[in-house]
Order: structure tokens, then C-alpha cells, then sequence
């Protein structure tokens, strides 16, 4: 186990914290006319995402936390329970399904996401920051509206409601930013 100083912070240091395992989010090095400097920090929570802002005398001494981010197919779901297996090894991971909600909002069976363990086990689950995927359902766009920007609501394989431009229709594969949910083009 190595040990880190609040005054060596930066963004994306993992580290425990009361009991905690917590990411760097944002920090900011203080040096005041008076008094003492400090650093001031965002943490988030690895296993709730929890967002709590702290501030720390630079000598302050922290053990830090060792993240495995894993790169895994999603399978299949049973129940709560959903499967990713282990391209390398073949191994099966269950998963609780508020773990991975958020990612599989943009991943169908056999989709590539990133499994985050701590300590062996799973905590969340990522979907890549781009995917392509196909639109299930869409009204067609209305003739002759040709206003700058018009959307119309949208839904995926997955199940995932978006907005996307009128010309798009039902059918088509669209590339979707899976940090915001929006539409960013045609395939």
C-alpha cells in the first residue's frame, strides 16, 4: 500500500478516507497572506458517488486505493442480476443492477463496457463515451418544417429515449455521447 499527501492531490488520485474509498474530482491549492495554506478538494465516493467538498492541510497523509478498471462484454440480465463476462478468461461477473443502470441505458448484449472493481469486487459499470446504435422507434419528421434546430423525440435498441434532429428516421444508426445521452450524428 503506498500513502499520498493532500499538498500531491490531483485529479483522479483514489485514495481512503474515513472508512471511505474516494476519487479526486477537483482540487485547488491555497496559499493565503495569513495563515496557513490548505487545499481544498471535491471527493466522490467510489462505491455511492457521493460528492462532498473537503479541505486538507497539504502534510495531511492518506493511504491510496488501488482501482482495477476491466474491460468486459455485457451478456445478460437475470432479474436484478446482470452478467459480464471476461473476454481473456471467460469468466461470468454478476452485478447488481444499480451498479450498472446508468451504462446499460447505451449497451445491448455483447456491447463493450468497463467494469470498476475495488478490492476484487465490482462497484460500477461504465458504457464507452461514444456508442452506435439503432433507432427503434421515431415519428417521421414533419414536411416542410425546415426551423434551424428542430428535434423529435427518439428510442433506441436499448430503450433509451433521446432527442435527434427531424431528418433522422426510424432505422437508422445514430452515434450517441453516452455522457450527456445526446445524439451527435448519422452513421
Amino acid at each position: 500500500m503506498g500513502y499520498i499527501m493532500a499538498g500531491d492531490f490531483r485529479k483522479g488520485v483514489t485514495f481512503k478516507y474515513e472508512s471511505k474509498v474516494v476519487t479526486v474530482v477537483e482540487f485547488l491549492h491555497v496559499k493565503p497572506g495569513k495563515g496557513a495554506a490548505f487545499v481544498r478538494t471535491k471527493l466522490r465516493d467510489v462505491i455511492n458517488g457521493g460528492v462532498v467538498e473537503m479541505t486538507f492541510n497539504p502534510t495531511a497523509k492518506f493511504e491510496t486505493a488501488e482501482i482495477v478498471y476491466k474491460k468486459m462484454q455485457y451478456s445478460y440480465s437475470d432479474g436484478d442480476l446482470y452478467y459480464f463476462m471476461d473476454p481473456v478468461t471467460f469468466d461470468m461477473i454478476p452485478v447488481n443492477r444499480e451498479m450498472c443502470e446508468d451504462a446499460l441505458k447505451f449497451v445491448v448484449e455483447g456491447g463493450e463496457v468497463t467494469v470498476n472493481f475495488y478490492d476484487g469486487n465490482p462497484f460500477s459499470v461504465d458504457a464507452p463515451n461514444f456508442v452506435e446504435l439503432t433507432i427503434t422507434h421515431s415519428e417521421p419528421g414533419a414536411k416542410g418544417n425546415t426551423t434551424q434546430g428542430a428535434t423529435k423525440p427518439a428510442t433506441l435498441e436499448t430503450g433509451y429515449e433521446l432527442q435527434v434532429p427531424l431528418f433522422v428516421n426510424e432505422g437508422d444508426r445514430i452515434r450517441v455521447d453516452t455522457r450527456t445521452g445526446e445524439y451527435m450524428s448519422r452513421v
